[in-house]
C-alpha cells in the first residue's frame, strides 16, 4: 500500500528518509550487531547517539553553553508539574492561557503555588492571541508561562509577551524546529517530540543552568528534579533510547534541509497554499484570526457548520489518502497539521481534493 498523507497533530508524520534509515539500521546499528532498541544506555554506542543528538540540536537552535539540554520521559504533560516544582521559588507564576495545553499547565501549577491567569483568549474559543504588550505581571512571579503554538486551536505567538523582566517559560511541542528561535529570550523551553521531531515518549527540556536548583522542597520526586537529570546527562535511569535515536536522525535531516531559516521558508510556503484556498473558498473557512495563524496547525470548518458535510469530507478524504483530518474532539470541524516533514506536494494535493469536494457538494 502507498504511504498516505498524514495530517495528524501527533504522533505525526516523520521524514521518509529518516524512517528508511531507521529500517536499514533496525537489526544492526552501524556494525554493532544489535538494534538501538536492544543496546544498553550505558554503552559507548548509545553514549555517542545521545551526545550527537544533543550537539545537533544545539547547532540547529544555537543553544548557548549556559543552557542544559535534557532528554526525558513523561511527555510535555509531566512538565506541567515539573516546571512549578523546579522554578517556583516565591511560589508564584503567571500564565497566558491561549489553549487547552496552557490551561492544563495553569491548572497543574495551582497544586504547587499561586498560578495567576493574567491573559486568556478563551472568550472566543482560543481563536486569537491576546494583546501581551502590557500585562499585569505579578511582582513576585517566578516566571511567565506560554504555549508558543496551539495545536488544537491553530494560533501562535508571532511576538513574545512583554514579561517586564520576568523569566519566560515556553511549551514549544508543536512548533519546535519550524523556525529560528532566540533561546536566550527564554529561561526554559520544553517540547514533547511527537509532533515535529520523533516518536512519542521523549520530552526535551532546554533550561538555563542558573535555574537548576538544589534547594527544592522535600516533596519533589527525585526523577522530576532538573538537577538529578542534568547531573546525570539525562542518564539517571534508562532513557527512551530508541526515541532519542530517531530524534537524532530528524535533527540531521533538518540540518540537511538547510536549518531553521530554510524550514521557516518551507513552512510558510506550505501554510500559504492552504490558507489562500480557505480564504477564497465558499464552503470552508479557517477558524483563526489571520494575524495569529499557526504555520503548523490549520483548523477549519464548513461555513454553514454542517456536521454531516464535515463528516462526509473527513470520510472521503481518508479514502483518498489524506488521513487524520478530523478536528480535535473539543472543537470539532477539521484540522490539517502540516509539520516540517509534510512535503509541499501533500498540501497541494489536499487543496486539490478540497476544491473537487467543494465542486461536487456545492
Amino acid at each position: 500500500m502507498a504511504r498516505v498523507y498524514n495530517f495528524s497533530a501527533g504522533p505525526s508524520i516523520l521524514p521518509e528518509v529518516v524512517l528508511k534509515q531507521a529500517a536499514e539500521e533496525m537489526l544492526d546499528y552501524k556494525g554493532s550487531g544489535q538494534s538501538v532498541m536492544e543496546m544498553s544506555h550505558r554503552s559507548k554506542v548509545f553514549d555517542d547517539i545521545i551526545k550527537e543528538a544533543e550537539k545537533d540540536l544545539r547547532d540547529l537552535m544555537k543553544i548557548p553553553d549556559n543552557y542544559k539540554v535534557l532528554f526525558l520521559q513523561g511527555g510535555a504533560s509531566q512538565q506541567f508539574a515539573a516546571i512549578p516544582m523546579n522554578l517556583m521559588k516565591n511560589g508564584v507564576a503567571d500564565f497566558i492561557v491561549t489553549g487547552q495545553w496552557a490551561k492544563k499547565a495553569w491548572q497543574e501549577a495551582q497544586k504547587y503555588g499561586k498560578a495567576n491567569k493574567i491573559a486568556s483568549s478563551e472568550d472566543k474559543t482560543f481563536s486569537y492571541i491576546p494583546d501581551c504588550s502590557d500585562l499585569p505581571i505579578s511582582e513576585d512571579a517566578d516566571y511567565v508561562y506560554i504555549c508558543h503554538n496551539n495545536t488544537i486551536y491553530g494560533t501562535t505567538f508571532k511576538e513574545l509577551p512583554n514579561t517586564k523582566g520576568k523569566l519566560l517559560v515556553a511549551d514549544m511541542s508543536s512548533d519546535i524546529l519550524s523556525q529560528p528561535v532566540n533561546v536566550e529570550d527564554y529561561g526554559l523551553i520544553f517540547f514533547g517530540v511527537q509532533k515535529n521531531v520523533g516518536p512519542a515518549g521523549v520530552v526535551v527540556v532546554i533550561v538555563r543552568e542558573d535555574l537548576i536548583r538544589d534547594d527544592l522542597p522535600e516533596y519533589v520526586p527525585t526523577m522530576l528534579k532538573y538537577k538529578t537529570q542534568a547531573d546525570a546527562d539525562s542518564l539517571y535511569n534508562t532513557p527512551p533510547c530508541y526515541g532519542i535515536y530517531i530524534c537524532g536522525l530528524v535533527f540531521k535531516w533538518v540540518k540537511d534541509m538547510g536549518g531553521l531559516s530554510a524550514m521557516k521558508i518551507h513552512n510558510e510556503k506550505k501554510a500559504k497554499i492552504l490558507y489562500d484556498y480557505l480564504d477564497q473558498s465558499k464552503m470552508f473557512v479557517g477558524t483563526v484570526v489571520e494575524k495569529d495563524r499557526s504555520l503548523m496547525n490549520v483548523p477549519f470548518v464548513t461555513r454553514t457548520h454542517d456536521a454531516d458535510l464535515e463528516a462526509k469530507f473527513v470520510k472521503e478524504a481518508t479514502e483518498a489518502g489524506f488521513v487524520n483530518l478530523k478536528g480535535h474532539r473539543s472543537v470539532g470541524g477539521m484540522r490539517a497539521s502540516i509539520y516540517n516533514a509534510m512535503p509541499i506536494e501533500g498540501v497541494e494535493k489536499l487543496v486539490e481534493f478540497m476544491k473537487k469536494f467543494e465542486e461536487e457538494n456545492a
